[in-house]
């Protein structure tokens, strides 16, 4: 058995979904199997539209102005998520955990992962581990999965776009 804590592809694959939104339920399920999520999900009507919901929430938590209101949304979210662990071998990949009911649609499983993968990757790197790019006009989410935890930037071009940007106002002012 391998324990999988739903740990740092959780809050990666929950920043892709909030930087690059899916223009489709499809478009999710693909990118959940990007991140290694390999269950099959019930079809609902509404997945894409909750899902969206659940993302919009997650992004209250990026936002939340300190680590006390993070983990109290957190806390939130992970209670309207509350199923018992089980083990499971629903892809013959071998036994793991889930916490999570069975057979739950794409919105539920992904709140469960998502709040447990942010709160895991917040308490064992930092609870300032999360953030928004540091580059404007740039908004994208980033999830600072360094050494030192200090990513400020979503890539290297918002990185190089601010030094520029810094490097044109000192000379601007000299």
């Amino acid at each position: 058995m391998h324990l999988n804590p739903y740990g740092e592809y959780a809050v990666l694959l929950a920043a892709s979904l909030a930087n690059d939104w899916p223009d489709s339920r499809a478009g999710i399920v693909e990118r959940t199997r990007e991140f290694g999520m390999t269950m099959e999900f019930p079809v609902c009507p509404d997945d894409h539209s909750r899902t969206r919901g659940v993302i919009e929430d997650w992004l209250a938590v990026v936002h939340a102005p300190e680590p006390g209101k993070r983990a109290a949304l957190l806390n939130t979210h992970m209670a309207g998520a509350a199923a018992y662990p089980r083990l499971t071998d629903h892809d013959g990949e071998g036994w793991h955990l889930h916490y999570r009911d069975d057979d739950q649609a794409l919105p539920a499983v992904l709140r469960a992962v998502i709040s447990v993968g942010t709160s895991l990757h917040l308490v064992t790197r930092g609870m300032h581990r999360l953030g928004v790019c540091a580059a404007e006009p740039c908004r994208n989410v980033i999830v600072d999965v360094t050494r030192n935890g200090r990513q400020q930037y979503c890539s290297v071009r918002c990185a190089n776009r601010a030094a520029v940007r810094r490097h044109r106002s000192r000379g601007a002012a000299g």
